[in-house]
Order: structure tokens, then C-alpha cells, then sequence
């Protein structure tokens, strides 16, 4: 008997049919089973099965008589045959990576539930890119004891990304519905509901293909089709009667959210692009479920998908496909809102009747427009109308501006930025007031696609066109929208000293938002180039190996040891910080102070994404880049602050200076489990980037207990303080004064409020934001009177402020260099990170959000301390304990006093406000005043 059976359900796909089938029959798990299960295909798919049967005894051929139209039928057919213990399904255009049959299987065993659950990678085959499918659900190994305790798992909807229990399959006499599509919802809702427990794992279990091919959409994405709508809302229906005949009807809410959240939201985002025949038909299908959706659902949902909800069910599309484009786009305006009796609603005008409902579904006072910031308040641009004059664009742009951002006292620069691959053409333009209202403007733009700048080779592929609007040297990016029914316009380019010419063609791109969209492709010599490309992808393809072999890392590796036996270049650093994000941390300082003697070394800083944030006139390099390796082997100084690349060694003679970026709470060097029990050659090379330090900055001799003992660094210790650490300690000084004075004058913040800097530490393998841990909605809600809120998570994190936040929370990614935002901070909220320890030298509150402390402090990494022994300030638990501590945050400081005065004793003990000063004196030679 085989462990485990796996359903793969085909309908004339022949071609893809192998694919899958090979990548069950290749599982790490060799013991298992492949039921090919055809809904009777009239192509080649039955010789291809049988093929693959007499290949493998492993895999056995089922034909229905006749085809059933849809995947219930085939799959119910493959359970009936099952011989193992396990079950999972796969469908013919998907397939299953290498160890999913045997991770699923050790954790059923291990756990005994009745099924487990697992990532799905999606791989979008057009632009070959892939993205996780609810990654936020499958962040940690966890059993889940009923569908209770987490109902955020309705989300969860798919059949193949599990490996059910046989018998417990058979118990329920679970089977898939026919003939009606989304059956795998009917099914896995049953499943969650009726499973005494399951398991979820955090990593992927099933490749989900979405095809390039529009003849070739699976159901899922053919949301085009109103057979499409009725079978999600059908399927809704019978999931919603099988929760009340089996007497669950209290899950109702969190399907009926689920349903908002997914099926409808899917919907509703497709808005702009379908014909008004379509949406009307879509209203009518969808308005009498929505008369059926629990309260608690649809107060669940974000305010503009309620309005758009709203809308579509009062017959007012226009306004709904309006709507529809800001969903989950919080920096997209309405077109107009309406104030009145201190409220905001959205539209032309005011609800007359303020007793209908629509005075509810219509306010938007919640997002508190007229308080937002520069860079972040919503705004709305449209091409109006889109003329050809010749290789020119006359391009009329329609901009809604309800947050009031284009008027005040200070001037806007408005200029409409274009890219095709290099640097963009900026227009500027002027606005005009429109004719409908005083938040309306109006500009008149000509765009002249000749000079549009292209490189060499000439350019293929899609952009898209930006408005940039500047106030008091603050930016702001926004995108362009484009009418649904934009008929395209084409234009050729002749060439300009290049093989090729371009055709460009401009429409409203085909999702999204719905952008106005440029689409360049080559013509004459390249593009006939490309027109017998599918002759020459053997060539071309052993053409990219040897590229890869020539410009890869070995290679450059290979030329950095070759560049070493050129003499060095004994006036050159490189500077290197936060593995090239930006001009910060301590090198930043350690290059200031060098500027400031006037030393004769010239500085090359390394950058890995945004060039903007290093100053005018300093020199740059691309992080492993070509120029990168010549640098780094002819520097006479290497600085940075996390490390250079472990491939290249450091030539004799170099110095290499570690300025590490702060103290840490986390186990780091071998002081890790992974590291100290892990293979020799593994532990070598951590030995050998180590061995490259000449000298090491130190802040204190807790710094030496723990992270120099750790990485058994016996080199040069600069017992002087972080370089970084010199403005916070001289935070008094009138240039740090004025520094911190341009950072809230650029955050926005409000004469008279303060800034809480709230900065959490990463938790390892998650970034999709889960250190955010805080509840800022309730934040804001007890303390925006007196505080804004900056969020400033680690880089790894993705984070958006959310639209009805923006008054009150700010981004604070945008500061290359974090001590901007400590300056202009009033207290720090963090968790775990090093900030605390910097922060400490400012002498200003310092708040811990810790309810997670016990997971964290015993994950398998560790910790140094027990932080309620050394913590600087208040340890708190939930957002209400915190806005508490806020609103009383000067007696708060004085209770801390001395295990703050503690802590600055420990972890900052060689901090002296001069430490750029002693390091150059110290480590660089001729470094003279």
C-alpha cells in the first residue's frame, strides 16, 4: 500500500499533463501513488496517460465515460480509488515541489490531525515572476484545534495544497459538488468545519501555474465570464446552507468575510475594464447575495469596498468603477467629496436626507483628509483625453485633488515624469483651475516620444508615466489613470543611430489600477532579430550559461584575485553601509569627519538600490557590480558596517575597519545554534570573513562580552563609541537641533504634537509585516490629540500606512539614515531591536512592546539577556497599556530613572560624542586636523 495517493485530474492538456505527473513521481516520498483522472479528453491526453502508466507501475489511468464540464466529477472519481492512507490532489497545469508529499506526511503522522495545510507559490509563466498566496496564513508550523480558534482560515480555500486523511475524507463522505465551478470551496469549507484539527506549515506546497496564454486560463482566472460570478455566488450559497444544516451557522460571518475579502474583492478590482453590459449584469448577479451577507462581514471590510459595495447595489456604476480603482490604494483620491456639518462624504455632494442610509455608507470623515501629509494624502490623476499630433502626445490631465494638496501658501512643482529603461523625461506643466469644481485641475501636457532617452540597444517592454509633485523639497510619485475604453494609439520612432526603430503603442493598461501605459517594441533589424528568436533559443540559451559563467560571482571572484596583483591605490576607501542602502550608520559619520580635516583620501561609497540618498558629489558604485570588484581590490581602506562579500579576501595591505551596526539582544557569531553546531566548512568561512577585520569599533565593554567573544574577533578594538551614536550624544547642538527641526518639518507633524518613533526588530523568515504588533488603529485612536506615530520597521518589511491612519501614522522608511528620526522623536517604542541601545544616548523615553517575549526570547536563536533585568523603560503588552503609559509619560520617565541611568551605563559606556574624531585618528594614516 502506498503512503500516500495523489489525484491528478486532467481534461485536454497533453501537453502540460507530463509535467505534472513527473513532478509527483520525482517527490522526495517514493512511496506513493499517481491517479490520473481524465474527464473523458477528446486530444491526445489518454496516450499520453497510458504512456505514463506503462512507464511507472506507480501510476494508474482512469477515463470518465463522458465529460463532465467541470473538476468535480474527475476528482471524486480518482478519491473512489485511493489505496493509501493519504490523499492529495493536483491538477494537470500545476505541480507539486520536490518534498511536499513527505513534509505533509511527517507532519500528519506526527501530529495526527485531519489534515494538513501548506504555502502555495503562484508562478505567473508571462513574466516568469512568483508570489506567494496568502503567505500571512502560513507563517509558522502550527495545529489548529477546529476552525474556531483561527477562522481566519476560510481563507484557505483550495483543495490542493492539503493532504487530507483518507478516512477521515470518508467518514464525512466528503466529495466535491458537480456541475458548478469554485467546487473547491463547497469542499474545503466542509473540511474546516467538520476537522477536529489541522495542521499548517510555512512552506510551499503546490505550484499553482497561471498561464501566459489567454486561450489557456484556468477557472480561477476567467472572472471575465458571468458564468464565473453566478457559480462564486452559487457555491457561497451552498456553502452557507451546509453551515446551517450542520449546525455551524455562527462561522457564517467569517465566510461571509471571506467572501467579501476574496471572491467579491476579485470582482470589484476588474471593474474598470469591463464593458457597462458586463457590470450591469454583475450588479444584478451579485446585489441579491449581498442582501443576504451578515453585518459583521461587511463592517469587516475597508470603508471604500463598502462604498463600492454601496454604490453597485444602488444601480450608480459609474461611481462604483470609480471607486474600485483606490481599493487597497490608499494614495488614490475620489474624484470629489463633500463637506458639511464637520463631516466628509464621498461624492459631488452631501446626502440630502441624513437619515438614509447612504449618510452612513457615504461618510469618509474617518480618513481625515484635511489632516493628512504631503507625501502621503490621496490624490487622483486621469488622462482626460489623449490626442496624436505627429510623434507628439497632447495629453489633457484631469487631477481630483479633495485633500487640498495643490492649494495653500506654498508653491507645488508639478512635472509628469516618462522612462523607457533610462533615465526618465521629465515635463514640466502648469495647472489650470477645471471648470467642475475648486479641487479640480486641469493641465495641458505635449509629449514628444522622440525624446524620450533610450540607450544603445533601444528599449521592449511596458512603462508607465508618473506625476511628481514637489513642496519645500518634499516629493511625492503618483500614478496616471487611464479611461477603460482608451483606444490604443500607436506611433513608430525611427532610429536614432541604433540597428532598430521602436513602434510604441499607449493604452489604459489591461489590470491593476488601470494605468495609462507605454509599450515599446523594437522594429526593423532587432526586431527581425526576435522574430526568429524560437530558431535560436538553443543558442541563445547556451549564450545566457556562458554570460552567467563569465559575469557571475565565481568569475568575479576569479578577476578580483587577478586585480590583486595590480599595486593598490593607497588614497582610496570604499564605504560601504546597511549593505549599500544608503549614506548612514557609522561610515556616514567616519567620510564626514574625513571631509571635514580635508584629508586627501577619496571616498567610493557602494549602493545596492536607491541613489538619491547619498549626496550630490559623492562618488558611487553598484554593490557586485563589474566597477565594484575593481574597487574594492585596488581600496587602500575597506568601511562598512555589515560586511563585504565573503568572496573577495582582503589583499595585503588593506585595512578593513568594522563599524558593525550596534550591540545586539540576539545570540549572534558562534554563539548561534546554527553556527556552532553547524558544518566545519560552514564555520570556516564564518572565520575566514571575520580574520578580514583589521580593527573593530566597540560602544562598550558589554559589546566585547558578547558579540567580539562571539565571532572570535582578536583584532584591534576601537574602544571609542559608534560614530553613528555622536549626533544623539550632542543631540543639544544647534546642527542637530536643526536636523531633527527638517525631519518633522518633513514628516509633517503638527505644531504641538509629539512623535513616538516606533521601530520593532525583525523576527526572523517573516516579512510581510508581522513585527507590527502594535494596534495602531487604537493607538491613534487614545493618542492622536498628542502624538503621531512614525513607523519605521526593519527594511526587510513591507509596510502601508492605512488610508484612515495617514493623520496620524507616519512612513518613516524614506530616512536613509535612522538618526534623522531619532532626533526628531520625542520617545521610541520598539521591542527587541539595537535601536534601544543608541536611543539610550538621547536620555529620552524609551517604551518596550514585548507580547511576545516569551516566544521570541525562547526561539532557537536566543538571547544575551533577560530583558525585564536590563530594561531601559516599561515592558508592555497590549496597545491600551501603552497609550496609558503615553498619556503619562513624564512620571513614567521618572520611575525609570535609574534602571535607564543602568542601562546607558552599560551598553554605552564608551560613547563620548567624539568617537569619528578618535576612529580617524586612530585607524586612518595621515588623517591630520
Amino acid at each position: 500500500m502506498p503512503d500516500v495517493s495523489v489525484v491528478v485530474i486532467v481534461y485536454n492538456d497533453a501537453e502540460r499533463l507530463t509535467r505534472a505527473v513527473r513532478s509527483v513521481l520525482s517527490q522526495s516520498l517514493r512511496d506513493l501513488e499517481v491517479i490520473i483522472a481524465d474527464d473523458c479528453s477528446t486530444d491526445s491526453t489518454p496516450a499520453v496517460a497510458r504512456e505514463l502508466q506503462a512507464a511507472d507501475p506507480r501510476v494508474r489511468y482512469l477515463r470518465l465515460e463522458s465529460n463532465s464540464g467541470g473538476c468535480s466529477a474527475p476528482r471524486n472519481a480518482g478519491m473512489a480509488a485511493v489505496r493509501a492512507p493519504y490523499v492529495m490532489f493536483l491538477d494537470s497545469d500545476d505541480e507539486l515541489p520536490r518534498h511536499a508529499c513527505k513534509s505533509l506526511l511527517l507532519v500528519a503522522e506526527r501530529t495526527g490531525v485531519d489534515f494538513v495545510t501548506g504555502e502555495v507559490t503562484r508562478f505567473f509563466e508571462e513574466t516568469k515572476t512568483k508570489r506567494l498566496w496568502y503567505p500571512e496564513l502560513f507563517d509558522e508550523v502550527r495545529v489548529v484545534e477546529g476552525i474556531r480558534q483561527a477562522p481566519e482560515y476560510f481563507h484557505d480555500h483550495l483543495s490542493t495544497n492539503k493532504l487530507y486523511r483518507a478516512d477521515f475524507l470518508a467518514s464525512h463522505d466528503l466529495r466535491f459538488p458537480p456541475g458548478i465551478h469554485y467546487e473547491d470551496q463547497l469542499f474545503t469549507a466542509q473540511a474546516f468545519t467538520l476537522a477536529r484539527s489541522f495542521a499548517v506549515v510555512p512552506w510551499p506546497v503546490y505550484t499553482w501555474r497561471l498561464s501566459a496564454d489567454p486561450a489557456g486560463l484556468s477557472i480561477s482566472s476567467s472572472r471575465h465570464k458571468l458564468r464565473n460570478v453566478a457559480d462564486r455566488i452559487a457555491v457561497a450559497r451552498l456553502i452557507d446552507s451546509f453551515l446551517i444544516a450542520s449546525g455551524n451557522a455562527d462561522l457564517r460571518p467569517f465566510k461571509d468575510e471571506k467572501f467579501l475579502r476574496h471572491d467579491l474583492r476579485l470582482y470589484l478590482g476588474d471593474l474598470p475594464f469591463r464593458e457597462r453590459e458586463w457590470t450591469e449584469q454583475f450588479a444584478e448577479l451579485l446585489t441579491p447575495y449581498l442582501d443576504e451577507v451578515t453585518d459583521e462581514a461587511i463592517s469587516a471590510v475597508c470603508r471604500e469596498q463598502r462604498i463600492c459595495q454601496y454604490l453597485l447595489r444602488s444601480g450608480r456604476l459609474d461611481e462604483a468603477i470609480e471607486c474600485s480603482r483606490s481599493l487597497g490604494r490608499p494614495r488614490i483620491a475620489p474624484r470629489r467629496v463633500a463637506r458639511e456639518s464637520g463631516r466628509m462624504y464621498w461624492g459631488r455632494s452631501a446626502p440630502a436626507d441624513h437619515t438614509h442610509d447612504c449618510d452612513h455608507e457615504l461618510d469618509i470623515s474617518e480618513w481625515h483628509l484635511d489632516e493628512q501629509p504631503f507625501t502621503a494624502a490621496p490624490i487622483r490623476h486621469e488622462v482626460h483625453s489623449l490626442k496624436p499630433a505627429g510623434r507628439v502626445l497632447r495629453l489633457t490631465l484631469r487631477t481630483y485633488d479633495p485633500a487640498r494638496l495643490l492649494r495653500g501658501p506654498e508653491k507645488v512643482t508639478t512635472q509628469l515624469w516618462l522612462s523607457a529603461g533610462d533615465e526618465p523625461l521629465k515635463i514640466p506643466f502648469e495647472y489650470v483651475l477645471a471648470g467642475g469644481g475648486r479641487d479640480v485641475y486641469t493641465a495641458f501636457i505635449e509629449l514628444d516620444l522622440r525624446r524620450i532617452p533610450l540607450s544603445a540597444k533601444g528599449f521592449k517592454g511596458r512603462r508607465h508615466p508618473t506625476v511628481v509633485l514637489e513642496r519645500l523639497g518634499t516629493k511625492r510619485n503618483d500614478v496616471v489613470l487611464a479611461p477603460g475604453d482608451l483606444p490604443p494609439l500607436r506611433a513608430h520612432l525611427p532610429s536614432h543611430g541604433m540597428l532598430a526603430g521602436h513602434d510604441v503603442r499607449v493604452a489604459c493598461e489591461g489590470r491593476g489600477t488601470g494605468r495609462l501605459e507605454f509599450t515599446w517594441t523594437r522594429s526593423r533589424a532587432l526586431a527581425r532579430a526576435e522574430t526568429m528568436a524560437p530558431h535560436l533559443w538553443p543558442v541563445r540559451k547556451r549564450v545566457r550559461q556562458v554570460q552567467r559563467r563569465f559575469s557571475g560571482p565565481r568569475a568575479k571572484a576569479l578577476i578580483y584575485h587577478e586585480l590583486l596583483k595590480l599595486p593598490a591605490d593607497n588614497q582610496l576607501i570604499v564605504f560601504e553601509a546597511l549593505e549599500g542602502r544608503g549614506y548612514a550608520d557609522s561610515p556616514r559619520y567616519i567620510h564626514e569627519e574625513l571631509v571635514r580635516r580635508g584629508s586627501p583620501l577619496r571616498a567610493v561609497w557602494s549602493y545596492s538600490g536607491d541613489r538619491s540618498a547619498f549626496p550630490e558629489g559623492v562618488r558611487l558604485v553598484k554593490r557586485g557590480s563589474w566597477e565594484y570588484v575593481r574597487t574594492l581590490a585596488r581600496a587602500r581602506y575597506w568601511v562598512d558596517s555589515h560586511g563585504f562579500p565573503s568572496i573577495y579576501p582582503k589583499r595585503p595591505g588593506t585595512r578593513y575597519l568594522q563599524t558593525w551596526h550596534g550591540q545586539a539582544i540576539k545570540h549572534m557569531g558562534f554563539d548561534l545554534p546554527s553556527l556552532r553546531f553547524g558544518s566545519p566548512e560552514r564555520q570556516q568561512k564564518h572565520r575566514d570573513m571575520i580574520s578580514r577585520w583589521d580593527a573593530l569599533i566597540s560602544p562598550s565593554e558589554e559589546f566585547e562580552r558578547t558579540f567580539v567573544r562571539a565571532n572570535e574577533f582578536t583584532g584591534e578594538l576601537l574602544a571609542c563609541g559608534l560614530p553613528r551614536n555622536d549626533v544623539l550624544v550632542r543631540f543639544d547642538e544647534p546642527e542637530q537641533r536643526e536636523r531633527a527641526r527638517a525631519a518633522r518639518a518633513r514628516l509633517q507633524i503638527p505644531e504641538g504634537r509629539r512623535m513616538l518613533l516606533y521601530a520593532p526588530t525583525f523576527r526572523d523568515g517573516n516579512s510581510t509585516g508581522g513585527s507590527i504588533r502594535v494596534d495602531l488603529a487604537e493607538l491613534v485612536d487614545k493618542t492622536s490629540h498628542e502624538w503621531v506615530v512614525v513607523v519605521r520597521p526593519h527594511y526587510y518589511e513591507r509596510f502601508t500606512v492605512p488610508r484612515e491612519l495617514g493623520h496620524a501614522v507616519r512612513d518613516g522608511r524614506g530616512f536613509s539614515d535612522i538618526n534623522d528620526l531619532l532626533l526628531a522623536s520625542d520617545a521610541l517604542l520598539t521591542d527587541y531591536s539595537s535601536v534601544m541601545f543608541d536611543y539610550a544616548n538621547l536620555g529620552r523615553p524609551i517604551l518596550l512592546f514585548t507580547d511576545d517575549y516569551e516566544e521570541y526570547s525562547t526561539s532557537a536563536r536566543g538571547t544575551y539577556y533577560n530583558l525585564p533585568e536590563i530594561a531601559p523603560g516599561p515592558m508592555l503588552t497590549t496597545t491600551g497599556e501603552l497609550a496609558k503609559v503615553m498619556g503619562e509619560l513624564d512620571r513614567v520617565q521618572m520611575e525609570w530613572a535609574d534602571p535607564y541611568a543602568r542601562f546607558q551605563a552599560t551598553f554605552n559606556s564608551h560613547e563620548t560624542g567624539r568617537a569619528s574624531e578618535t576612529v580617524v585618528d586612530l585607524f586612518f594614516e595621515g588623517g591630520n586636523r
